[in-house]
């Protein structure tokens, strides 16, 4: 037996509760892990809040999160990649992290290198793999590049401002409050706006020479879309990767025509690691980076 944090209803906090669960052998392609660290991210928040519907349909209780660094204890038929005592972290789905112990999909994990503590991992491996995905993937920035990155304050914003400074982009961040600005300053963006304060598009054109920029990586949706079409330059892409202020409406698709051949993505974060090798380069990179201490 173990423990998790499980919940039988959504709702706030409250509504998590220890139970003891019992522990099964692992099946097939599946490794036993020991957690360490768990990390904890908005997605959960929403899970908790029942915001997602799938998770209605889901026997309760339910124990939520998707990220976690731990030690492989058990190992069941088909695994060939790990060994027992490895360190391995995961960020994905099925949901289940917020627990002592549990098996979890093999094809889904990578090993840890030496040198990064649980901790560090847990708390960076789906965020910074998020970047690694939206930065070298989904648009791949170069050096001296113009970038706009909405929520540049947030988890995935901090990890994706330190990112584009190391690649050498110009960064633009774009931040909820004013409170906000120094923090986004700090963390690599070269100039920051206040969303609802300052006119971004404009600002965004003055300090581009009126060219728009050629990306931009945006996780509110409703709120932020008009603006983030408007900041863009020819054949400029948006990229977007949440929708915490609500769903971007219905649209017509000329309108990326008359703003000048522009592309659009809504980048689900599991359609880039679903690839078990893809994950292990990205996994890597996003090491490489913890450890040269640039993240």
């Amino acid at each position: 037996m173990s423990r998790a944090m499980a919940l039988s209803r959504f709702g706030g906090p409250e509504v998590l509760e220890m139970r003891t669960v019992p522990e099964v052998a692992p099946g097939p392609g599946e490794i036993c892990i020991r957690h360490s660290a768990i990390g904890v991210n908005f997605t959960d928040v929403h899970g908790r809040r029942g915001d997602y519907r799938d998770l209605h349909d889901l026997p309760k209780p339910l124990v939520l999160g998707m990220e976690a660094v731990g030690v492989v204890g058990a190992i069941g038929p088909g695994v060939e990649r790990f060994r027992t005592g490895d360190r391995v972290a995961y960020a994905s789905r099925p949901l289940g992290a917020y627990c002592e112990a549990r098996n979890f999909p093999a094809a889904r994990c990578v090993r840890v290198p030496e040198g990064l503590a649980d901790e560090i991992v847990a708390a960076t491996f789906l965020k910074g793999l998020t970047v690694q995905v939206l930065t070298r993937r989904v648009f791949r920035v170069a050096p001296g590049s113009w970038v706009v990155f909405h929520s540049a304050a947030g988890g995935v914003g901090t990890l994706a401002g330190q990112w584009l400074r190391a690649l050498g982009a110009r960064a633009i961040g774009i931040v909820g409050s004013a409170a906000k600005v120094v923090s986004a300053h700090e963390n690599g963006y070269d100039a920051v706006f206040v969303h609802g304060r300052d006119d971004c598009p404009a600002r965004v054109r003055e300090l581009t020479g009126g060219a728009g920029v050629p990306v931009v990586y945006d996780p509110v949706g409703l709120a932020t879309w008009e603006g983030s079409i408007a900041c863009l330059g020819s054949r400029g892409h948006l990229v977007c990767f949440g929708n915490s202020s609500g769903l971007v409406p219905p649209f017509s698709v000329n309108l990326l025509r008359d703003r000048g051949s522009l592309w659009l993505t809504w980048v689900r974060f599991g359609d880039y690691t679903a690839d078990t090798g893809e994950l292990e380069l990205a996994a890597r990179e996003l090491f490489d980076m913890l450890g040269r201490g640039l993240l």
